[in-house]
């Protein structure tokens, strides 16, 4: 009666997340972003809280980012906020923000947050494309975030060898592995890379999945579908006795 969502919105009910296909008497049918089906009995549907992803297009995403604790936290906030800036998926109203979250055992935790619209957009492949630009840009501006700091005891203690000068500047010690400028270059200026396959959203391929499932098409649905007239229409059209 209150109708809280109709065919083809993205809800979360009951720890599941999907796209509605049918309410009938006893089920509500979702159609995961996995492409499998699953059959919520109502009680647990009206009984439980849910969450209407497709009423409100724009959706909230966010993600933790170390730095070191000698690196600046203003310059760190600032390289972050200009990648969101010129993300074409990211909404620039409301504003996205990079807050400083909390301290590591090795490193200070910036909390980025940013908007986009879920109807056009994947925010699993935004989400993908800004942590991989986010990445890229700290590297390029020299910030980057050091390894897990591990304590090792050693009770019987470490043999050490002295080296020559000479030979220990040889040997140096290994430098990390770093992309060349033209390459580091090339993949900032991308925003989607082949394995994240575009940002669009996957409404439509999980709509297409849909139509291939052939029980579906044999139960009454309850809800009306996107592409039904209005019942006042119908009722206009039918002729008068």
């Amino acid at each position: 009666m209150q109708r809280p969502f109709e065919t083809g919105d993205l809800v979360e009910v009951t720890s599941v997340t999907g796209y509605v296909q049918q309410l009938n008497v006893r089920t509500t049918i979702l159609m995961t972003l996995d492409g499998n089906l699953v059959q919520i009995p109502n009680a647990s549907v009206y009984k439980n809280n849910l969450r209407n992803f497709t009423t409100n297009p724009n959706r909230r995403e966010d993600f933790v980012v170390g730095i070191c604790y000698e690196d600046s936290i203003n310059d760190a906030q600032e390289v972050v906020r200009n990648v969101l800036a010129d993300h074409p998926a990211v909404l620039i109203d409301p504003e996205p923000s990079v807050l400083a979250d909390s301290f590591g055992r090795s490193t200070v935790n910036l909390r980025v947050y940013f908007w986009l619209n879920g109807r056009e957009h994947s925010w699993l492949k935004v989400r993908s494309s800004v942590i991989r630009l986010v990445k890229l840009a700290l590297h390029e501006h020299g910030i980057s975030k050091p390894n897990e700091a591990r304590e090792v005891i050693f009770p019987q203690g470490i043999p050490v060898t002295v080296l020559d000068a000479h030979l220990a500047d040889a040997q140096g010690a290994m430098p990390g592995k770093e992309l060349p400028p033209e390459s580091r270059h090339e993949e900032l200026a991308a925003v989607s890379t082949k394995a994240e396959a575009g940002l669009y959203s996957e409404a439509g391929v999980i709509e297409e999945q849909a139509r291939q499932v052939q029980p579906l098409k044999d139960v009454e649905n309850l809800l009306r579908v996107a592409s039904d007239a209005p019942t006042s229409e119908k009722q206009t059209n039918e002729p008068q006795p």
